[in-house]
């Protein structure tokens, strides 16, 4: 049995780049990460928008702030070392009326003081950018927003990290622990620090652990449509102002790095935490537990959980999905999309004491491991900081 100075559990893009940063401070530390699947970023980590965001959604005081802007200029580094093609289309927020226009303001303050490159446009100077946008009065620009390849991204940092002697086993489940070895599927292995940055699962294993107490796992869905008719009619990201109560950005127009044009995302409450399609997947206990969850949160309307949940099951309705995208935009033929991508689940974390979800990044450790609980969007963006942050607080010796 190897012992391991790192072992990592899960090879989503939070996996991959912690592995990166270990190896850039312990050049010489031993590194396994495990996978239950057959390859690098199944899940969220190659299932996302593929947008890498500026900064301006979140507030000062949030993990997710301190990290989106540096996480955008690394992302964007590693691309062009490592030849990953960047569409740097940048993002316009639109507004549908006068409160909306405040709204932009407020996300210009926080872009401010993030350290975001945002600027205030009117409609006109908008309408220079993309001729095709409507929005009231005025937009607000983020020329550092970008599309990329998240797939490609997670495949380059895995041949990366093997180069750099850095161990990999896929279908290799987690199942048990005691003590400093854990039991997986394809044997046990010893390690000296874990790190768990399992997605969908982290929680559970935490809860294996001592950790995650008060939290659970609630799942949602999110479904692209794809824009077939052309890769013309849209020529950059067009997002509407957030509902900033939710850690969703609601249905907006993505700009994807290869031109294609989609929306999306939708957040469904997913009942089982691989629910991508049919009954793939499908879990009795996960479904009853969820549901339990789900129930609740329904039924008293904890942090507006009812009035998300039943717009949300609207978009099901493939036209009253589209019509949410068409106010963005003066002219879109609604027959033009007519493909479906393939659906990711946001592992999104409950606070069971509050009945809120958890907004921000969390981590919970002790000595001997340390669990990434709730590392949603801009995950992906914040990555490569996000993973420096880890290294340097929970895993220096």
């Amino acid at each position: 049995m190897k012992n391991y100075n790192y072992l990592i559990i899960g090879s989503g893009i939070i996996g991959l780049t912690i592995a990166y940063q270990i190896r850039q401070k312990f050049p010489r530390a031993s590194i396994l990460i495990i996978d239950k699947e057959t390859e690098e970023g199944f899940h969220a980590s190659s299932r996302n928008s593929g947008v890498l965001h500026a900064g301006f959604y979140y507030t000062a005081d949030s993990l997710k702030a301190k990290f989106t802007v540096e996480g955008n200029r690394q992302m964007h580094a590693f691309c062009a070392e490592h030849h990953v093609a960047v569409n740097k289309c940048g993002k316009l927020v639109v507004a549908r009326d006068a409160n909306e226009q405040k709204a932009l303001h407020e996300l210009k303050k926080r872009g401010d003081v993030n350290g975001a490159d945002t600027q205030l446009i009117t409609e006109e100077e908008a309408e220079e950018i993309e001729p095709n946008v409507r929005t009231y009065k005025q937009a607000l620009l983020s020329p550092n927003t970008a599309s990329i390849n998240p797939k490609e991204v997670c495949q380059k940092l895995k041949t990366y990290l093997q180069s750099k002697d850095v161990d990999f086993c896929f279908s290799c489940q987690y199942t048990k622990h005691k003590l400093n070895v854990i039991e997986t599927t394809q044997g046990n292995f010893q390690f000296d620090k874990l790190i768990n940055c399992a997605g969908l699962y982290a929680d559970k294993i935490a809860r294996d652990f001592g950790f995650c107490k008060r939290y659970t796992i609630i799942p949602f869905k999110g479904i692209y449509l794809k824009y077939t008719k052309n890769k013309t009619d849209v020529k950059t990201n067009i997002y509407p102002v957030p509902d900033l109560k939710f850690p969703f950005l609601g249905v907006h127009f993505t700009k994807t790095v290869e031109g294609d044009i989609k929306i999306g995302p939708t957040a469904m409450p997913a009942l089982w935490r691989e629910n991508y399609e049919g009954l793939s997947h499908f879990k009795l206990d996960e479904l009853a537990s969820i549901l339990w969850r789900e129930a609740g949160l329904f039924l008293t309307n904890a942090s507006g959980f009812r009035n998300l949940a039943l717009e949300e099951m609207k978009k099901y309705n493939k036209n009253y999905f589209i019509k949410l995208a068409q106010g963005m935009l003066k002219e879109i033929d609604p027959k033009g999309f007519t493909e479906y991508t393939k659906p990711g689940i946001r592992a999104q974390l409950l606070d069971l004491h509050s009945k809120k979800l958890v907004q921000d990044f969390l981590i919970e450790a002790d000595q001997k491991s340390v669990h990434i609980l709730n590392a949603v969007s801009p995950a992906f963006t914040c990555s490569f900081p996000f993973a420096q942050h880890v290294v340097e607080n929970y895993l220096s010796a």
